[in-house]
């Protein structure tokens, strides 16, 4: 009989831990929902500030005051970028990191309203809503300290503060400066239209600054004696529209001109244009960079022209951990989705009505989506991190449904209340997900099971943006 009093004892004990781990869920979500005016200010202040790429000072400065001010030790421009820092708590391991971003999109003017409204002089706008990023991942990040006080459990729970992700790849330079080498697990959150923690994985890219130079005259008087640097970036950009016929269906090349001269009537002996590569496999953006960079000096040689270059930045695709991806769908369904009180029903419906073919439903933000394993077409240095480290992330709904990033309706969310509610919903997530890495080994050995064996044992980590530093001045 000595085996039923066992298995009793055993199934007591099992019975008591999910006791015990459900007051702590209920716990930490309290505690998130009692910052909530804090949480709020915070993302709204980063929506104000609205700093671009490797110039976020003030944003920076708040997020690491506000960590400090709950005790926090902050390392301040680490990896030679003076925005980027680590605020750590508690103690030995296991060591869980929570990723926050805070830059903003240049050329995105738009204000918190949902209707298309300017605001005088703003020249940056959180279209993809880092400044929820920042505050929700702060958030999680103080309760989660605070839960490990309260319950004296070891570890060490370490905020990153990563600049520039909007093609400034902060994270990259993180990395390979070896910050993440102690860390066990890495979660990351980003907004979005819907709750998701479905295994996404992300196309790597690298992007770099084309600068073609000529010799200047006057267009109409002495045309002959000129070499126009800007016929060098449109012969360029004509042979790569050319050349898209001719990669992988999986690619996505894009460029704007930054610089195409400033009078049509001098032959301008500068222009720049700033390209982007992306695949789902870093070796061929290798190889199709070389294609663009031979088009490059053919087109500086059949202009006369002179062309150089500067790679900006470069992202390897998020290597997927779906040991960890399933553990973040359990635990966003417990904190499940975003209701809207009749204010903001109102913001969602208007702005619903501006959305071209949006691909959901209103009312969808209050569902979790199913858990899938997915290609993603856009690029994070996130990318970087997870070949570092397990890493695993959820998308919560911050956005009306069917809005895109990078836009005006994204934007206006980011500024209001829809905004903060899922920047709370992720905040929740974060810190259960967290939680139960403190708490489960096993989780955490399979989780590193399966990065090792994804990563393969001959990984050797480059950096796509090679070992240039960081490049500070890319916004300017």
């Amino acid at each position: 009989m000595n085996w039923i009093f066992k298995l009793l004892a055993s199934a007591a004990l099992v019975a008591s831990a999910l006791s015990a781990s459900a007051q702590d869920n209920d716990s930490v979500q309290d505690y998130i929902d009692s910052r909530y005016e804090s949480t709020a200010d915070l993302a709204r202040a980063l929506w104000e500030f609205a700093e671009v790429g490797y110039q976020e000072t003030r944003s920076s400065t708040l997020l690491q005051q506000t960590l400090d001010a709950e005790g926090f030790t902050i390392e301040a421009g680490v990896a030679g970028i003076p925005t980027a820092f680590t605020a750590t708590y508690g103690s030995g391991g296991p060591v869980i990191a929570i990723l926050a971003e805070f830059d903003a999109l240049p050329g995105i003017n738009q204000d918190a309203v949902p209707s298309r409204l300017l605001i005088d002089g703003k020249t940056a706008g959180h279209a993809c809503g880092h400044n929820l990023f920042g505050a929700g991942s702060t958030g999680a990040a103080i309760a989660v300290r605070h839960w490990l006080e309260e319950t004296g459990t070891p570890g060490t729970i370490r905020l990153y503060g990563t600049p520039a992700e909007e093609g400034g790849s902060g994270k990259v330079y993180m990395v390979r400066q070896g910050l993440f080498d102690d860390v066990d697990i890495a979660l990351h959150w980003h907004p979005g239209d819907r709750n998701s923690a479905g295994a996404e994985t992300t196309l790597a890219n690298r992007s770099a600054k084309f600068r073609f130079r000529g010799i200047s005259a006057h267009a109409a008087g002495s045309p002959e004696k000129a070499r126009s640097a800007l016929d060098g970036v449109e012969a360029f950009n004509n042979m790569i529209n050319l050349m898209r016929e001719h990669v992988p269906q999986e690619t996505r090349i894009h460029y704007v001109i930054t610089n195409g001269g400033n009078a049509p009537n001098v032959v301008p002996d500068f222009a720049e244009v700033f390209y982007y590569v992306r695949h789902p496999d870093a070796t061929m953006v290798r190889e199709i960079w070389d294609r663009v960079e031979a088009a490059a000096n053919g087109a500086a040689m059949g202009t006369g022209t002179e062309v150089e270059w500067e790679i900006i930045h470069g992202n390897h695709s998020l290597m997927l951990n779906e040991t960890l991806a399933k553990m973040m769908d359990e635990k966003i369904r417990i904190v499940g989705g975003i209701s809207y009180n009749d204010h903001e029903q109102a913001f969602a419906e208007e702005i619903y009505q501006t959305l071209n073919r949006p691909d959901l439903a209103l009312g969808s933000e209050e569902i979790v989506q199913p858990y899938m394993v997915s290609l993603g077409y856009g690029s994070t240095d996130v990318g970087d991190v997870s070949i570092a480290v397990p890493t695993a992330g959820i998308s919560t709904a911050t956005w009306v449904p069917g809005t895109s990033a990078h836009s005006w309706q994204s934007t206006a969310a980011s500024g209001m209340t829809i905004g903060y509610k899922g920047a709370q919903s992720a905040a929740k997530t974060l810190s259960l997900a967290a939680i139960e890495l403190y708490q489960n080994e096993e989780l955490r050995d399979a989780a590193r099971q399966e990065f090792d064996e994804r990563r393969g044992k001959d990984f050797h980590y480059e950096a796509l943006l090679g070992d240039r530093p960081p490049p500070l001045d890319y916004r300017n």
